[in-house]
């Protein structure tokens, strides 16, 4: 049975034949997008569809037998219900065909709850905005990243000028104590040089007295 024949088959029970094709087609984009957008779609005796994430693996070719990569990759899955897999596998008796083959929902059951493209709607906003206060968040992390770097260059300048400033300082004042000591120490070589000119002028006043007094 393709498309046109299960138009053709609810045709009658839904008025004609343009209003079967829109309700197969709404029921079948309503399934596609709530599945594409990760929801499970699960219809009681029926069945239930779903995405599912399949892993990178290694596969096979069939013809030739090469070992191939397959890339990680999301898939729709449907898994029977019970009551479908009852009927199919004959432990249970199909109804006529005026009776509906699966169970109808209990009454209540249908509404009150919100739909799921408005649920896949109010995720995709909830996403849109965290992702937003994270962007917003992040420039505010660099800015203060950055403040703390410029403050930790300007530290340690500070204090590279202040120990070249110190030692500076030391060898001026190394330099000013070696001057110092060059200068103190020709003085004293020169009082030590007068020191024998007062022992001459003594000599010479002793032998002037002698003079004097051989006379």
């Amino acid at each position: 049975m393709n498309k046109a024949q299960l138009v053709e088959a609810i045709a009658d029970k839904l008025g004609g034949r343009q209003q079967a094709a829109d309700a197969v087609d709404a029921v079948l984009d309503a399934i596609v997008r709530a599945v594409v957008a990760g929801d499970r779609v699960s219809v009681t005796g029926f069945g239930s569809f779903e995405k599912v994430d399949r892993p990178a693996r290694y596969a096979r070719n069939p013809q030739t037998g090469e070992r191939v990569r397959v890339k990680k990759t999301s898939v729709p899955r449907f898994r029977a219900g019970q009551g479908f897999k009852d009927l199919v596998s004959g432990s249970k008796k199909l109804p006529r065909g005026g009776e509906v083959a699966v169970k109808k929902a209990p009454k209540g059951s249908l509404s009150g709850g919100p739909s799921t493209r408005t649920t896949a709607k109010a995720a995709a906003k909830k996403a849109t905005a965290k992702k937003a206060a994270a962007k917003k968040a992040a420039p505010a992390k660099k800015v203060t990243a950055k403040k703390t770097a410029v403050k930790k260059t300007v530290a340690k300048k500070t204090t590279a000028t202040k120990k070249t400033a110190a030692k500076k300082t030391t060898a001026k004042k190394a330099t000013a104590k070696k001057a110092a000591a060059k200068k103190t120490a020709p003085a004293k070589k020169a009082t030590a040089k007068k020191a024998p000119a007062k022992k001459a002028t003594a000599r010479t006043t002793a032998a002037k007295k002698t003079a004097t007094r051989k006379r």
